[in-house]
């Protein structure tokens, strides 16, 4: 069986290393000294001023909503995971969707003007795939109508733009450590941003509000992350350039099979440096994808409809009409990817999405 995507693991050895240490100090949760050493050498992977290690990427958007102190409106895309609208909601405020740009799948800026309303209070936007949004557009139209922006980047370790970590930009940036992501650790999330209050803020939020044992500064959640989770980030953090390398040549082993098929690609912002976190395929139409689907599952590979459905669709969250969204979600899959995936993994996967597309 060939899955989408399996998680890395380091050398066993590297994490008991951890794990002995944990047994010896009895210190298992609670901003053990793993998470301090974690935060402090993410901080410096990323070259990023701020970051707290949180125990999910859907509790960093919840924090995020709440700490910025948003209500009313929040403009958002309907081309993400279910957390992106699901935390809005979450925290009692509304999602107006608005669709994406054809080519970078992110949410386009020329159509967000007219969905702000005086109800509106932030941008929530995802950088899809590890693409980056136009990071600036979406900035000159926050600052224009006085609008916090929350940046989506669950996808986006080790994506750089315009020689920053993407992780640098918006009032908050969120992300994910879970095992299905490029860095991983275990589960797990991080909220970023480069203003100091906000952080203190955040981090008595992440921890019930907590100013010492019996003194409270904000209304709080459990947001906090184990020794056992900092301990396989710590392992994983040791072997991210062979991942990222690793994923940038398969990528191109898919690229140099599948230039034959009739299909569109993922168009990558200029400013950025790309972390190939997937590989996706926009086919022609719907019926297509699933043939290929089809011919895949036949064979034991399992590629994964993502993002489908396209929000504004799904009942909890029905909006109006938006095309873009609404296309590239029938006719999008994205294929196995993931550091043990072999050259002839690939190219057997590639055949088999060559004959389907034949027609």
């Amino acid at each position: 069986m060939i899955p989408v995507t399996k998680p890395f693991l380091p050398p066993r050895e590297d994490y008991e290393k951890y794990i002995e240490g944990i047994w010896q100090r009895n210190w298992l949760t609670n901003n053990g000294p793993l998470v301090n050493e974690l935060e402090l050498k993410l901080k410096e992977y990323l070259q990023v001023p701020h970051l707290l290690y949180l125990n999910n990427g859907t509790i960093a958007l919840q924090i995020a909503i709440r700490a910025l102190n948003l209500s009313g409106e929040i403009i958002t895309t309907p081309f993400s995971y279910v957390a992106t609208t699901s935390s809005i909601c979450w925290e009692h405020c509304k999602p107006v969707f608005v669709d994406i740009d054809p080519g970078s799948l992110t949410i386009d800026p020329l159509k967000i003007e007219a969905a702000i309303t005086p109800q509106t209070s932030a941008i929530l936007a995802t950088h899809v795939y590890g693409n980056p949004c136009d990071i600036e557009a979406l900035e000159r139209i926050a600052f224009k109508h006085q609008l916090k922006v929350i940046y989506d980047a669950a996808h986006c370790f080790g994506t750089i733009y315009k020689g920053k970590s993407v992780f640098a930009y918006g009032d908050i940036s969120t992300t994910s450590f879970h095992a299905t992501k490029l860095f991983h650790t275990i589960e797990g999330g991080a909220v970023f941003t480069n203003d100091g209050e906000l952080l203190k803020k955040m981090a008595f939020m992440r921890n019930f509000g907590h100013n010492g044992p019996e003194r409270f500064e904000e209304v709080g959640i459990n947001g906090k992350n184990s020794e056992f989770h900092a301990a396989m980030g710590l392992s994983n953090l040791n072997y991210l350039s062979a991942i990222l390398e690793s994923r940038k040549s398969q990528s191109q082993r898919y690229d140099k099979w599948l230039g034959r098929v009739h299909a569109q690609r993922l168009r990558i912002d200029q400013h950025a440096a790309f972390n190939h976190a997937y590989y996706p395929l926009i086919l022609e139409n719907e019926a297509i994808t699933l043939k290929v689907i089809r011919e895949l599952e036949s064979n034991k590979i399992f590629p994964r409809r993502y993002f489908y459905p396209s929000l504004n669709t799904v009942d909890l969250y029905q909006a109006g009409s938006l095309p873009i969204s609404e296309s590239i979600s029938k006719r999008i899959i994205c294929l196995p990817l993931y550091h043990t995936l072999s050259a002839e993994e690939i190219d057997f996967i590639s055949r088999i999405i060559l004959r389907a597309c034949t027609y």
